[in-house]
């Protein structure tokens, strides 16, 4: 059909030749499932198996996330501060300052003085 007769023809009968063009392609699509699913049954059947078979295999189980890796262990940071009254108190110079250097910078006391 050329493009001049679609031109001449009425809204009702363009909507008939649509209507037969979706009918038609239908069919089609029909014979074409049909002809895709034999091929995939003699390919089945070449490997042992029906269709039915390969179709209501259970899909493998998923998995959760993967836990995420830990890497290499967190390892301290080396003492940069030591408390001049217990040696056994240390800071980093890291974070939050510890009571003991907080009490000790505002008694006066140069922090440098208490560096290791």
């Amino acid at each position: 059909m050329k493009k001049s007769e679609l031109n001449k023809m009425s809204r009702k009968e363009l909507e008939k030749l649509k209507g037969e063009v979706e009918n038609a392609l239908s069919k089609v699509a029909g014979r074409e499932l049909k002809a895709a699913r034999a091929a995939a049954e003699k390919a089945a059947a070449a490997h042992g198996f029906s269709l039915a078979e390969i179709a209501g295999a259970p899909a493998p189980k998923k998995r959760g996330p993967k836990p995420k890796s830990k890497g290499a262990p967190k390892t301290k940071a080396a003492p940069k501060y030591r408390n001049p009254d217990d040696a056994g108190q240390t800071w980093t110079g890291k974070g939050r300052q510890p009571g003991w250097f907080k009490a000790a910078v505002a008694g006066g006391t140069d922090p440098e003085t208490m560096a290791i």
